[in-house]
This record gives C-alpha cells, sequence and structure tokens, in this order.
C-alpha cells in the first residue's frame, strides 16, 4: 500500500498536532485519554517504544515506523522504500507470504504498511489476547525478510500496475505533476513509487543495503495503542529487537527549494481539467502551524468552505475543489485542487486566486472564524477514536517532535487563533510570484498566462 502524501482530509492535516504525557484526561468521544497513561521507553541500542494504554477497549494497535520514507533516496533508486515495503510481505526467513496472511487471518487482525515521503509504517490491529502472536508477526516482516530474487521480479509487475494506477487516476496524476514540478530536482518531488526507469534497476543488492541502512534502531519507532501493559509489551519487543546493533540513521536531504512554474499536460481521455494550484508553506513544527489550519478549513477544508461554495454551489464548475496541507519536517505545501469542463478552466482558477487575494486582505469574519476552529476540533476528536488512529497519531508525535502536549492544549492552541493571524498566514503565503500551477487534461488549445495568478 502507498500513501502518496497528500493530507486531502481535515483529520489527517491534524494529525501532525503533538499529543501526550501531561497530569489529568481529556474526553475524546465517548472516551477518556488519560495522560499517565502514555509512556516512552529508549531500548540501550536506541529503539523508541511509545505507548498508550487504554483499557476499556479490547484491541490493541502495534506499528513499527520507520524515519525514511522515499525523502531518503538517490536519484537512482527512487522508489526502492516502496519496493522494500512490498517485499516484506512477500516472506521471511520464519513464514512464507502466504503463513503471513494465514496468521494474521487466523486472528481476525488487520495487517497494513503503507510508504510516505518521510516515513515508512507496518502495522497490525489484533484483540488484545493476539498481541503476543501481533509482536511476532510484525517484528519478523521487519527483521527478517527473505527478498527472494523470484518474489522481487515478480513485484516489478504489480509496481508497475500501481504506476499504471496512478496515471489512469486524474486526481492523483495531477497532483504528482504538481509536486514533481514544485520540488524540482528533490527527493519530496520524487514519485514514491519510483519511475518505469528506476524499477528496471531494483534488486536484491540494493535493497539489502538500503534495508541494512535504514532498518536500523535510531530510525525505528514503535507505537501502540489499546489494551495492552506497557512494561511487558517492552519486555516482549526487547526480546525480539535488542539484538539489532546500535546504528545511526541515515542523514536526511537538505530542504528543497520551490519553483513557480506552471505546466500543462495534455490528456484527451480525460473530460475534464484537472488542476492543482499551490505555494510554500510552513513546516511542521512552525508556530503559526495552528494558524494554518484553520487558513485551510475556511479556503477549501469542507462544503462551507470559501471554495466550496463559490466555484461549486454558486457557479455550479466544479463537482471537486478543495484546499490541501502537506507539512515536512523543513518545509510545507498548501494546494488547491478542482476538477471542471475544458471551457471553464481559466474561470475556475480566477476564482480560487480571487479568495487567495481575498484572505490577504480582507479579516476573516468571527463566525466563520468561529465555524472553521469547530471544524479543526472536531475533526481532532473524531481522529483519535480508534486504537489504529491513536496509535499512529503517537507514532508521528514521537518522529516530528519527540515529545507529547495534551489533547487540551492542542485546544486551545486552535482557539488563540485570530483572525489577524490568520491574515497574516495568508499574506506570507500567497504571493504571485511563489505560485506554481499543473494542469491536466482535454486543454483544446488552452494557455494560462501568469498575469492569471496576480493575488
Amino acid at each position: 500500500m502507498t500513501l502518496l502524501d497528500s493530507t486531502r482530509g481535515i483529520i489527517q492535516v491534524i494529525n501532525p498536532f503533538r499529543l501526550s504525557a501531561v497530569g489529568g484526561y481529556v474526553r475524546v468521544g465517548a472516551a477518556s485519554i488519560r495522560m499517565e497513561d502514555i509512556h516512552k521507553t529508549i531500548l540501550d541500542n536506541g529503539l523508541t517504544i511509545v505507548t498508550e494504554s487504554i483499557p476499556h477497549v479490547r484491541s490493541v494497535a502495534l506499528g513499527v515506523w520507520l524515519r525514511s520514507g522515499s525523502r531518503r533516496e538517490t536519484k537512482d533508486q527512487n522508489g526502492i522504500a516502496h519496493f522494500i515495503e512490498h517485499m516484506l510481505f512477500k516472506g521471511t526467513t520464519k513464514r512464507s507470504a502466504e503463513e503471513i496472511a494465514r496468521n494474521v487471518d487466523s486472528i481476525g487482525g488487520n495487517l497494513d504498511a503503507f510508504t510516505a515521503k518521510e516515513c515508512t509504517s507496518f502495522s497490525i490491529k489484533v484483540l488484545d489476547e493476539h498481541l503476543p502472536l501481533a509482536v511476532d508477526i510484525v517484528s519478523d516482516l521487519v527483521l527478517h525478510p527473505r527478498l527472494d530474487p523470484r518474489d522481487i521480479e515478480k513485484e516489478k509487475d504489480v509496481i508497475r500496475e500501481e504506476i499504471k494506477m496512478v496515471e489512469d487516476t486524474p486526481d492523483d496524476l495531477v497532483h504528482e505533476i504538481f509536486i514533481q514540478n514544485f520540488w524540482k530536482n528533490h527527493p519530496l518531488g520524487w514519485p514514491i513509487l519510483g519511475t518505469e526507469n528506476t524499477l528496471a534497476g531494483i534488486h536484491r543488492a540494493p535493497l539489502q543495503r538500503y534495508f541494512r541502512e535504514c532498518y536500523v534502531p535510531e530510525n525505528m519507532v514503535i507505537a501502540a495503542a489499546g489494551r495492552l501493559n506497557h512494561s511487558r509489551l517492552v519486555e516482549a519487543l526487547e526480546r525480539k529487537f535488542s539484538r539489532l546493533p546500535k546504528a545511526p540513521a541515515p542523514a536526511s536531504s537538505p530542504a528543497p527549494k520551490s519553483y513557480a512554474e506552471i505546466h500543462l499536460k495534455p490528456k484527451n481521455s480525460l473530460e475534464q481539467i484537472h488542476l492543482c494550484l499551490g505555494v510554500p508553506s510552513y513546516p511542521m513544527a512552525h508556530p503559526k502551524r495552528h494558524a494554518c489550519y484553520v487558513l485551510n478549513v475556511i479556503l477549501g477544508g469542507g462544503m462551507s468552505s470559501r471554495l466550496f461554495q463559490n466555484i461549486r454551489e454558486k457557479r455550479g464548475l466544479a463537482y471537486s475543489v478543495f484546499s490541501n496541507l502537506d507539512p515536512y519536517s523543513d518545509t510545507g505545501c498548501f494546494s488547491i485542487y478542482a476538477a471542471t469542463a475544458p471551457a471553464s478552466a481559466g474561470k475556475t482558477i480566477s476564482l480560487i486566486v480571487q479568495e487567495l487575494r481575498k484572505s490577504k486582505r480582507t479579516l476573516v469574519e468571527k463566525e466563520e472564524l468561529r465555524r472553521a476552529k469547530d471544524h479543526l476540533k472536531g475533526g481532532l476528536v473524531l481522529g483519535l477514536e480508534s486504537t489504529g488512529s491513536r496509535m499512529g497519531n503517537l507514532a508521528r508525535q514521537e518522529l516530528y517532535f519527540g515529545s507529547y502536549t495534551s489533547i487540551q492544549e492542542l485546544m486551545r492552541n486552535v482557539e488563540r487563533v485570530s483572525a489577524e493571524e490568520v491574515r497574516e498566514v495568508a499574506r506570507d503565503s500567497f504571493h504571485s510570484t511563489a505560485i506554481a500551477l499543473s494542469l491536466v487534461g482535454k486543454l483544446n488549445g488552452l494557455r494560462v498566462e501568469r498575469d492569471i495568478l496576480e493575488c
């Protein structure tokens, strides 16, 4: 499975917020998050283990997370992180691929994985009574992959089909084209899946080398949430992972430079034009991130957002239109997507830019600001109602922050956002010279001049 790193829903956008150990508890839906139930242990070899005990549930979600995603690849390696993610399900020195599936199915579990730009995750969700087997399965996957050359060649065909699937999905394709040109010549801009050319160069030796460099304790976080005992889980994980030697995590790439270019890709098999417009934004831990999340909701974060109302509801120019935030460790991107008829593309772009201009010039009204804040807080609460989401939240906070903040504090941070701060974020972000634009579809000779992006 691949995560194309598009945080298009508010729950995903909220996940980067920090959650954690402070005294007391807060309500989440019908449940309570007791901050004293969140624990962290670092093994002698550098492996970090974070857990949240939730005694009233019967499930446990366990995940092994790597600080390495496609961003840590070289150009000729592009796609290797995702390829290894696939290969870890193809068999270990202890289990065949069929035995892995049978073991998980026999306990009613759910085993999953994804590769993103800055992380890779392998997770399993089971009943609490099956946690020992879950630990055994996941540790077996990430510690003892077989990497059989015959499986490697077969999996190339699978991933080629995955690449074709992106080509056949226009909203994914336009985002991929946009990102490749926005962060040109940088790993953040390269496709997570790799390309036909780089895929051909993947063999057992480079896979083994990448595995040895990235699957090391300092580069791993193991997170778990549900009905569990932290000490007992740490003991079980230590028996599996303590043999891994201490080794430094691989270095990440430097921060990328963004390019404000216009790219048009004809694809006459489509009936619409799919467009993605974006600007550089704040990194994950930026002090203005909460105001940026509020601005995202106001512009395109829901059915009452300005873009949805003005482009879809009032004018009927698009069925799908939304804004999106992709924050990373040292940079970010604020983008807007829409799909419209070829004859309406110019008008749609003009209306999007008009909203950007408006957000820079006028203060958001009190009622709209209130609605955006409540939307954000609701997304946060709803996003933490399952053990899987709570586990993922713990892991992401450890990966990006290494510390935790209570949900109450997150709520206060959202509440503190003022109309002036929202406008300040818009003024920081929306500059005509920084706007990049990509279009895919039936162009019919369409031309887009730079002056249409003046805001």
